[in-house]
Parts: structure tokens; sequence; C-alpha cells
């Protein structure tokens, strides 16, 4: 009895038989869809490759992006109107020799871009960036919290 079809291939397998030779695997053929797409459009999957990680401290708001291979020249960090800290750039295709024969190419080359909109407290004009083993670090400090003033009423009577 099939369980779960294998949409690539047609064949079919039985999640319930520990001794069946045949292992549904979700992602088998995909690797065959991308390969057919054209160059433009896998050098835009490079814009998702930009991973990001956002923390707020007590004094600021740190992003930290990897960025292997590439030096500061080739990013570029922006503060837009509207609060919105800007990471950019461009990870150069890497030069084929006539030569050369690829066995594998994971690597994205292409554009890049992550945006966010950056809260209220935000001191925009102090933004700072540092880049350091391929890691970005932009630190975005906070303007202090104004507590509301708390006045103690005397009760009468």
């Amino acid at each position: 009895m099939s369980i779960i079809p294998s949409f690539f291939t047609g064949s079919r397998s039985n999640v319930f038989d520990p001794f069946s030779s045949e292992i549904w695997d979700p992602f088998q053929g995909i690797s065959s869809v991308l390969s057919n797409l054209p160059d433009s459009s896998r050098e835009t999957a490079a814009i998702a490759n930009a991973r990001v990680d956002w923390k707020e401290t007590a004094e600021a708001h740190v992003f930290k992006a990897d960025l292997p291979g590439l030096k500061k020249e080739e990013v570029k960090v922006e503060v837009e109107d509207g609060r919105v800290l800007q990471i950019s750039g461009e990870r150069s295709k890497e030069s084929e020799e006539k030569n050369d024969k690829w066995h594998r190419i994971e690597r994205s080359s292409g554009k890049f871009f992550r945006r966010f909109r950056l809260p209220e407290n935000a001191k925009l004009e102090q933004v700072k960036a540092t880049m350091e083993n391929g890691v970005l670090t932009v630190t975005v400090p906070k303007a202090e919290e104004k507590k509301p003033a708390v006045k103690a009423i005397d009760i009468s009577g």
C-alpha cells in the first residue's frame, strides 16, 4: 500500500515498511529543477543568503550579518527615510577558466539586500558599522526612555 507518493519520480514508497529499499525524499528532484533555471534567476537567490541576526540590548539594537568573502568596500549600510536600515552589496561571480571543469556550484553570487524598520527609540544619527572576519556588525544606539514623572498625592480626611 503506498502512503506517500513521490511527486518528482512517479514512484511510491511505504513509510511503514522498515525494510523498504525506497526512502521517500521530499527534496528529490528539486536540484534538477533549480539547475534548469536561467543564471539571472539563480543570482536572485543571493538576496536570501544574507543571514542577519537582530538583538536588542539595554543600550542598542545590534545587527550581525554573515557576509563571508566580502570586503567592507563591497557592502553598503544606509539609513533611509522612515527609520529603515538597509544592508546591501554584491558578491562577484568567480571567473571561469576555459579549461575548468566544475563539479558543484553552491556558493551564491549576485546582489543582496536586507531592510529593517527601526523602532522609534533608535538614534539614527549615531549608527555605527564594523566588519570583521566576514561578519558585519551594525549598532544602532537607543534613546533613553523617558519615564513618566510620578507625583505622590496626599490623602486628606
